[in-house]
């Protein structure tokens, strides 16, 4: 009876801890472009260290009547933040002026603004509980 009981309780561990984490989808509806010309390039960042610098997901949007809607599927519950770029001559790059500032339309999650430079992290966070989730953007 003893031996039932300890394979009862490792089979129970057992199938909890392989448990399926329940990964949900985030839809970005980007508004406000300025024109139709170009792409948009479109980054998930999974913590502050990364962002800016190493997404944890990325896609191409396509821009159509001055909106577009990007949708990222299977994310796992966490806090993330998105950047976009409206990439206008295509060239799948942020382009700068000679002093630095970009030359091309960007935006981030919670429509978060830089001050004198890109938002941060803290600012554009947003976390993925158990429902799919929405961002909508505005450049």
């Amino acid at each position: 009876m003893k031996k039932i009981l300890v394979l009862i309780f490792f089979t129970i561990f057992y199938l909890n801890s392989n448990a399926q984490i329940e990964k949900k989808s985030i839809t970005i509806k980007v508004t406000n472009i300025k024109s139709n010309k170009g792409i948009l390039m479109v980054a998930i960042y999974s913590c502050k260290k990364d962002f800016l610098k190493k997404p944890y997901l990325k896609s191409i949007g396509k821009i159509k009547n001055k909106k577009s809607t990007i949708i990222f599927k299977d994310i796992e519950p966490g806090t993330y933040a998105i950047s976009i770029i409206h990439d206008i001559n295509s060239n799948k790059k942020l382009d700068f002026n000679f002093l630095g500032i970009p030359k091309e339309p960007t935006a981030a999650s919670n429509n978060a603004k830089g001050t004198f430079g890109p938002p941060s992290f803290k600012d554009a966070k947003f976390k993925i509980g158990k429902e799919n989730i929405t961002q909508t953007i505005k450049f």
